[in-house]
């Protein structure tokens, strides 16, 4: 991990004061707190407590954070870890849990097994992210075009509490915004760039521990090592099979490693989950339970964090305990006080971030049945994206997406040959919480196929119970290895040869009937029918369920591996999937870096600055407004820059629009912020510093006429490459 850090242009210095700082300020002090409160630390692993350990301190980093910026000292965020210092020195009953408790031993096995899992995800990260997203230009300016609006809104969390859409002065930001205070607690810290951590090192610490706790959380259900192995390799590796050679328009998103960098708030809100279920599971679970209010804390504590670090989970819970309680209360005819206890939390929760946090904002999310379906017939058929395809062809897509789940979690299957396990409550959390994800896809529409996180939060869970179900079905036929060994090599070779053979190219060439899409699938449906037959002939007192799901299963990773070398070869970002040539910021120099880093070393936060770049460079006419650099590199919260994401863009949106090429909704602001850079003039610099308290102009002079003289109305105060600064007079005077 180091040397790929230090390869792809991270510094020595900032690498070791990070590692401190996350050791030290993160995860020692949230060890020690997950310690005093959850006696269940007993039956986890090391690292698993350690993990943990990191899981809270983000959660209590958040918290102190916001109260420090909002008092104007954003360094007092170091007041929490001291603070727990001190208290489990100072005293006597919290210095023990200074020490390790007795805990089960980890297996060499599954240690190497981790570590093997970490290493690949850092070498992925390296290749699909490291190498085409680079620290300086020309890569920069190149970089997928959500990477400046993150780091804008680090900026933003670094300057003010609450914050606002940085792109759109006065804009609410009306979204997950808490893992940006993370990176913002950790650049005033450390005193490394935000850059830095964005694009190399704060998601890592976040990977690791989301690994080794999907494997706990795996432990827990399956109460097996292998289970919880399986459950790992299943979030990582098993994708929606893609069987058409050169993409996929399917969802192929494998767990939160699929792209952890280009969604930060998908890869916090996913680690936050993880304790927040493993927890439920306890609670739920008769033979797990450790009574104690500490738990509840705890709960708490990681209900309140998910609330503001991905929106998308706090509802799948919902799903998922209503499920328990529903079937808890026909089983047994009582209600479940502990299932209650969490679904009313959980529900204060979600109720609270969607009126309040998330001012009632949907993002654009819709309900839209089947959107998903329909964008991705246009794409496959080569219709575009908005075409509507005819019901009979909506149905076969729809049938195709069922298929495709299908073979991805096929484990889930074994569970039916021993109901008594598919009825735990722990399993019904996970299950519910899948199908709530699945739903969701389903049900919802959103611009940019946003309906397809609640998949991609699920994944873990799915892999879970997939893994359950899986261990279920070998033990209660007791498969042999080599069997399933073999089964699962025949599967990834079928899976390579129906790709051969079937060789359905995509998106189709003009005239071409989509009914070819269905052949590569087709083909599939038919070899597990006769595997199923087959092993129904040879084997007659069972139907050979074990050797069925490894073969069908292992069609999955292949496919992963296909997806994956797609990315590999075109460049990271989910979309990279789907289509050949990535969407990327756009064409933003190196001058942009000097005269961005110049504007935030002599403003103060609190300046407004305007600028006239609003549209990805080679997209102005109609505009793509994911323009986001000026104030990602400055810090400064700007006029109108980009608007696309903005709750007032995205609550105009409807289903058939491109949502980033919506006209801009306050023509009088728009209007006056053009005429200062294309007819300048001393009242339209005074109309912008008096009315809007504008103070500096950001100036892409390649999108300047000949004709506009800004010198001669404000103070040109530096120009780098193809940008300029100028600074708008105070008063008629200046």
């Amino acid at each position: 991990m180091t040397a790929a850090l230090i390869y792809y242009e991270v510094s020595v210095p900032d690498l070791a004061i990070f590692a401190v700082y996350v050791a030290l300020g993160i995860a020692l002090p949230g060890l020690l707190l997950v310690r005093a409160l959850y006696r269940g630390t007993r039956t986890l692993l090391l690292m698993e407590q350690i993990a943990l350990g990191l899981a809270l301190g983000y959660a209590m980093e958040i918290m102190a954070y916001i109260a420090a910026r909002a008092l104007g000292a954003p360094l007092l965020v170091l007041a929490w870890p001291i603070t727990t210092y001190v208290f489990f020195l100072a005293v006597p009953r919290l210095r023990r849990h200074w020490r390790s408790r007795a805990c089960p031993a980890a297996p060499a096995w599954y240690s190497w097994s981790l570590a093997l899992l970490v290493a690949y995800l850092v070498g992925w990260s390296a290749f699909t992210f490291f190498r085409v997203n680079t620290l300086t230009w020309p890569g920069l300016g190149a970089s997928y075009f959500d990477m400046p609006y993150h780091l804008a809104l680090i900026g933003e969390l670094k300057h003010h509490m609450p914050p606002t859409v940085p792109m759109v002065a006065g804009e609410p930001l009306l979204y997950h915004w808490f893992v940006y205070a993370h990176f913002a607690a950790a650049s005033w810290v450390t005193g490394v760039e935000p850059l830095v951590l964005l694009f190399r090192l704060a998601m890592l610490p976040m990977l690791v521990a989301f690994v080794v706790l999907v494997g706990a959380l795996g432990h827990r259900v399956t109460r097996s090592r292998v289970g919880a192995l399986l459950s790992i390799g299943g979030t990582i590796f098993v994708a929606v099979p893609s069987l058409y050679p050169n993409a996929n328009g399917l969802v192929t998103w494998t767990g939160v490693q699929h792209a952890p960098w280009d969604s930060p708030t998908q890869t916090f809100g996913a680690l936050l989950s993880v304790p927040v279920v493993l927890l439920l599971v306890e609670f739920l679970e008769p033979r797990q339970r450790w009574h104690g209010a500490g738990r509840w804390l705890l709960l708490g504590i990681f209900l309140f964090a998910v609330m503001g670090a991905k929106a998308t989970y706090l509802p799948m819970f919902v799903v998922g305990l209503t499920v328990v309680a529903v079937v808890e209360a026909v089983r047994r005819r009582r209600l479940s006080r502990s299932c209650l206890a969490a679904l009313g939390m959980t529900v204060a929760c979600l109720v609270y971030a969607q009126l309040v946090l998330f001012g009632g904002a949907s993002q654009a999310m819709v309900v839209d049945p089947l959107s998903l379906m329909r964008r991705t017939w246009g794409e496959l058929a080569g219709l575009g994206e908005h075409a509507e395809p005819p019901l009979a062809s909506l149905a076969g897509i729809t049938l195709l997406y069922v298929l495709s789940w299908a073979v991805t979690w096929c484990g889930i299957a074994g569970l039916l040959r021993r109901p008594r396990s598919l009825a735990r409550p722990g399993v019904l959390l996970i299950l519910g919480i899948g199908a709530a994800g699945i739903g969701a896809v389903i049900l919802f529409g959103s611009p940019a196929m946003n309906q397809g996180y609640f998949l991609r939060g699920a994944y873990p869970y799915l892999a879970v119970a997939a893994a359950h179900g899986f261990l279920v079905v070998v033990r209660h036929e007791r498969v042999s290895r080599l069997a399933l060994v073999c089964a699962a090599v025949l599967g990834v070779v079928a899976a390579h040869l129906i790709r051969v053979l079937a060789d359905v190219r995509v998106p189709l060439s003009p005239g071409e009937s989509d009914v070819v899409l269905y052949r590569p699938y087709i083909a599939l449906l038919a070899l597990a029918a006769l595997t199923a037959v087959v092993l129904r002939v040879t084997r007659p007192r069972v139907l050979g369920w074990a050797v069925t799901i490894s073969l069908i299963t292992a069609i999955g990773p292949l496919s992963a591996w296909h997806a994956r070398a797609l990315l590999i070869a075109y460049g990271s970002g989910e979309e990279g999937v789907h289509r050949v040539n990535r969407p990327v910021s756009g064409e933003v120099r190196e001058g942009a870096l000097t005269a961005g880093r110049w504007l935030r070393a002599h403003s103060d936060p609190g300046d407004l600055v305007a600028t006239n770049a609003h549209c990805v460079w080679g997209y102005q006419n109609p505009c793509d407004s994911r323009h986001f650099w000026v104030s990602a590199l400055t810090e400064r919260r700007v006029l109108v820059e980009g608007w696309a994401y903005a709750a007032s863009s995205l609550s105009r949106w409807r289903p058939g629009q491109s949502a980033s090429q919506l006209p801009f909704w306050d023509d009088e602001r728009i209007r006056l912020n053009e005429a200062a850079f294309h007819a300048p003039s001393a009242i339209s610099m005074r109309r912008l510093h008096d009315g809007y308290g504008v103070r500096w102009l950001f100036v892409d002079e390649r999108l300047l006429s000949p004709e506009a003289e800004i010198e001669k109305f404000a103070r040109f105060q530096i120009r780098s490459g193809d940008y300029a600064v100028y600074r708008v007079p105070d008063g008629p005077d200046s």
